[in-house]
């Protein structure tokens, strides 16, 4: 066969290819979808996971299954997705620590946010709140700054783990306030907030689903929320600047991403089954409500552009910290 016909041929081939590929985008989903979500079942990010696969479920008219592949911050589970095929079958539902705060926390992380990933959309803000042990003399979050700065380092707040949104957002605090705490990290939300309830520690920041059930319990007192307004879940607790603390918004995050080379037409057929049957959903807001969240969406150009500033807002919080990790 000559060099031409060779030619000939190999453009044929790319044809038939690139054909082949925009039929298969254009059937997409023609199977089921895997959501990657980097946590326990029953965090906030595999909650609001579970709500975002029925409702795709629902738009796509294929299964989407949740796949729990927890581990070391999120990593595991981001690294999983990075290295698939892109393709549009197997996501990641990601949050501000899995997108913005590990680049800058983690010296050698395995993928990178911007490199690696096409977002798709945000999915909600989770508010945080600051709660203690009842039986701390604190009050108000106005009371806890007082006590605070009367015996620097004596108070302690615990946290799920160094280098988690739950410390940097108690670091931002400190150095908002000129404060000084002590740092007590565990492994996880639930042995944090074990020991807060057991006066182990007497101060934490964290999400609704892991605070606000023992609020409601009695066995912890939340004073403020770190956010703009009130939460739904939560309307008697006032925000830092009701509480006279001033402007202080730290929330977390969940979104949608895809490996980075999924289909552009992939991607617009996700985020466009997200926003018609996800922000404005009634049923969807009140599952997030009730465990302090508010539902959220973005074009993945707004996504790719948010998740950048977080990177940036964040990167400022680890080097206040002090963290570190490899």
């Amino acid at each position: 066969m000559s060099f031409k016909k060779n030619i000939v041929k190999a453009a044929a081939l790319a044809v038939v290819a690139a054909a082949a590929a925009t039929a298969a985008q254009a059937g997409y989903p023609d199977r089921p979808i895997r959501l990657v979500v980097g946590f326990p079942a029953g965090q906030a990010t595999d909650m609001i996971a579970r709500i975002a696969a029925k409702k795709l479920q629902d738009a796509l008219g294929q299964p989407v299954v949740v796949d729990n592949k927890a581990g070391a911050a999120g990593i595991i589970g981001s690294e999983i997705v990075a290295k698939s095929a892109p393709d549009g079958y197997t996501l990641v539902v990601g949050s501000s620590g899995t997108m913005a705060i590990n680049p800058s926390l983690y010296s050698k992380l395995s993928y990178s946010p911007t490199r690696d990933f096409e977002p798709v959309s945000l999915l909600a803000v989770v508010p945080l709140f600051l709660a203690v042990n009842p039986d701390f003399p604190a009050q108000t979050a106005a009371d806890l700054v007082k006590q605070a700065k009367a015996n620097p380092g004596k108070i302690n707040y615990g946290s799920a783990g160094s280098g988690v949104t739950s410390h940097l957002t108690m670091e931002l605090f400190k150095h908002a306030q000129g404060i000084e705490l002590t740092h007590v990290p565990y492994k996880g939300s639930p042995a944090a907030v074990t020991d807060l309830i057991g006066g182990q520690v007497q101060v934490m920041m964290d999400t609704g689903p892991a605070l606000l059930p023992h609020m409601r319990s009695g066995k912890v007192r939340i004073l403020a929320v770190a956010a703009a307004k009130r939460n739904g879940a939560a309307p008697n607790v006032p925000t830092m600047a009701e509480a006279g603390l001033g402007n202080f918004e730290a929330p977390a995050w969940v979104g949608l991403a895809a490996p980075k080379g999924t289909p552009k037409e992939v991607i617009d057929r996700l985020s466009k089954a997200l926003d018609s049957s996800w922000k404005d959903a009634a049923d969807v807001r009140e599952q997030l409500t009730a465990v302090g969240a508010e539902p959220a969406t973005m074009t993945p150009d707004e996504f790719t552009r948010y998740i950048q500033s977080e990177m940036e807002k964040w990167a400022v919080a680890v080097k206040l910290s002090g963290a570190k990790a490899e």
